[in-house]
């Protein structure tokens, strides 16, 4: 796919596994070439379950499937953005003797006097994040795909999208870590909840958790979709 791209003319930027021929790549990378880059929004880090908004990137020539035969190779080059490895190595607080970092590549055949480094890494970014949306849905209703009737992934795709739409607006209006998590996370937090109704005075009752760390989110979503507007008069 990538050696018909190019040759059509256009440009490839695709991520690569960490195989151990980019590791080695990677440790080719001289440590004085590095440029440290600030992310314009901190992006959350679910391995560290922490914000990370600061990186470096570099990147080193590369040629990409090398085990297939001369005419598949294509070469170009290995931009590697590298964070700071938060999560603990040690036990007891004591420190690591030296930076410890993971390392996130990916392959282009943008020429380097189009797009530098910084700004290849920058435009690669932006892609990733449809990534995660992907991600996202993939997580809800289009688990269900791919069926074999056309209008059944249709109805499904459908479904996703208003799911999504749905539960991040949810996790909006709760507030908090909720406004920037995952639907996944905000189901299991927000929306499947153990609560017991109950009706009183033909009023419904809804009896939450006690102690539930999610309560506070859940009342302000509660009172931003269930209460009236404010009246315009005193």
């Amino acid at each position: 796919m990538v050696g018909a791209a190019v040759r059509a003319g256009a440009e490839v930027s695709v991520t690569v596994r960490l195989d151990k021929r980019v590791k080695a790549a990677i440790a080719a990378i001289s440590e004085d070439v590095w440029t440290p880059i600030a992310y314009p929004n901190a992006v959350f880090d679910e391995p560290t379950g922490s914000w990370i908004s600061v990186a470096e990137v570099a990147e080193i020539d590369f040629v990409a499937f090398t085990s297939k035969k001369k005419v598949d190779q294509v070469p170009g080059r290995l931009v590697v953005r590298r964070v700071p490895d938060l999560a603990p190595q040690s036990q007891h607080g004591q420190p690591t003797l030296f930076d410890l970092w993971r390392h996130h590549a990916f392959f282009t055949t943008t020429p380097h006097a189009v797009t530098d480094t910084v700004a290849a890494d920058k435009i690669h970014r932006g892609h990733a994040i449809i990534e995660q949306v992907h991600a996202d849905l993939k997580d809800s209703a289009l688990a269900h795909l791919p069926s074999g009737k056309f209008n059944a992934n249709a109805a499904w795709l459908v479904l996703a999208v208003m799911a999504f739409n749905l539960t991040r607006s949810a996790g909006a209006l709760g507030g908090g870590p909720l406004a920037r998590a995952t639907t996944g996370t905000i189901r299991r937090k927000l929306i499947n909840v153990p609560a017991r109704a109950a009706t009183s005075a033909r009023r419904l009752i809804l009896h939450l958790p006690k102690g539930w760390p999610w309560e506070h989110a859940w009342t302000r979503l509660f009172t931003a979709v269930s209460d009236p507007p404010p009246s315009a008069n005193p």
